[in-house]
């Protein structure tokens, strides 16, 4: 029988007898762990993520020490990413093998911030797939050259499926967010879930983080994670000035 991902819990984390695999993603800005760290621990780990896409990573003294300790008190691994791609940081758990890693840093402009990508290729069972988190650009027209970056750079990744999930900065309106539409699942609006709005965290009113799967991949549900296990609504205000974006995907096993 179908899941109906409106009505019923996100899909759990799990291997099918095909070789394909259901995976949770997490897409989450947490503003450089300047807020309730203690809150955004118990926010990710009630989300039982198999890889989070983080932005705004700290990325200045100490900075891998930073992104170790948020891995550890999740019970995730370091991936890829943190000040090497300006930002966007990759954490999975040991559910994950690991092919490859590549941080990639981008044209900058004068005066606006650095920009960057953490990227890995993972398999989880027989599911080989690409990953990206980004954070694009508050500048619109540099934003709509990063949004084509990222997709020639998944492209250029060569595996048979991808998932990018970031910070867009933009709503679904804005051209870069329909750019990436028009090549990518946005997987909100293929499977609603949970909640719309991710920013800000205090007064939800717009969606400009995103979770975005390639055709072949299935949706089982998307959105903003209400009703933690553990975790209080003031938790998801004091953990981060946006809310986070869950996911459940099937990923094809691909040999």
């Amino acid at each position: 029988m179908p899941i109906d991902p409106i009505t019923a819990a996100l899909p759990k984390s799990r291997t099918d007898p095909d070789g394909s695999a259901v995976v949770r993603v997490l897409s989450y800005n947490v503003r450089s762990l300047r807020d309730d760290e203690t809150a955004l621990t118990r926010v990710i780990r009630a989300c039982e993520p198999d890889l989070v896409f983080v932005q705004e990573a700290p990325r200045f003294f100490r900075w891998r020490k930073h992104a170790a300790r948020l891995a550890a008190r999740t019970d995730l691994v370091v991936l890829s990413g943190g000040a090497t791609a300006a930002g966007p940081l990759l954490l999975c758990s040991l559910r994950a093998t690991v092919e490859r890693t590549e941080d990639l840093l981008l044209p900058m402009r004068s005066g606006l911030h650095r920009r960057g990508f953490a990227t890995a290729v993972v398999r989880f069972a027989g599911a080989r797939v690409g990953v990206v988190s980004c954070h694009l650009s508050l500048q619109s027209d540099e934003r709509h050259a990063q949004a084509d970056m990222l997709l020639r750079r998944l492209k250029a990744m060569d595996v048979p499926h991808g998932v990018v999930a970031g910070d867009i900065n933009e709503r679904p309106d804005g051209r870069s967010f329909r750019r990436l539409a028009a090549e990518l699942q946005d997987c909100w609006a293929a499977a609603p879930w949970g909640g719309e709005h991710t920013s800000t965290a205090r007064d939800p009113h717009q969606r400009i983080d995103a979770v975005f799967a390639s055709e072949g991949v299935e949706v089982l549900g998307c959105g903003v994670p209400r009703d933690l296990p553990g975790v209080r609504p003031a938790d998801l205000r004091a953990a981060s000035d946006h809310l986070p974006v869950l996911g459940a995907l099937r990923l094809p096993a691909t040999g």
